[in-house]
Parts: C-alpha cells; structure tokens; sequence
C-alpha cells in the first residue's frame, strides 16, 4: 500500500485522486461520463465498493452526478463572475 506523509494511502483515494485529476486536466470534461465502476475495479483492481466510495466522494464534491441507470457525469463548473451579472 503507498505511503503519505500522514500515513498509509487507501485505495478509493487512489481512485479518487486519479479521477479528480483527469477531470481538473480537462481529460474528463463536462457533461462527460465518468468510467463506470467494472471499469474503475479492472482499471485500479479494487474493489467494486472502493470505487463505489471514490466515486461518491466526487459527489460530495459536487464535481460530478449521477444518473442512475444512466452513469456518472462531470458536472460544468460555473464560469467566474456570472453571478454577479445576472441582475445587469
């Protein structure tokens, strides 16, 4: 198991970590669908619940969606400022 600093690497973490990382390179983009969690378990070889939870944790982060039946889609960021001109 891969160390960090403040101790050992779980594996939805490396999942995680990849995917976050596709998507903020613009690998992944909006509107796009995420690898499916057979993909993420042959892809990282991990469990289906691992991906399940790193996939989850992207939810939470609000960086992606779930449609169920459907995938799991990027979610588009906001373009700075737009909210500020809605009222112009």
């Amino acid at each position: 198991m891969p160390e960090s600093p403040s101790g050992p690497h779980a594996p939805y973490m490396t999942v995680l970590d990849a995917l976050a990382a596709e998507i903020k390179a613009g690998k992944i983009r909006p509107g796009e669908k995420i690898p499916s969690e057979a993909d993420l378990v042959q892809r990282f070889g991990v469990a289906r619940m691992t991906a399940r939870r790193a996939v989850g944790v992207l939810r939470e982060r609000g960086l992606v969606r779930t449609e169920w039946g459907k995938g799991t889609f990027v979610i588009a960021s906001e373009p700075a400022g737009r909210e500020q001109h809605q009222g112009d």
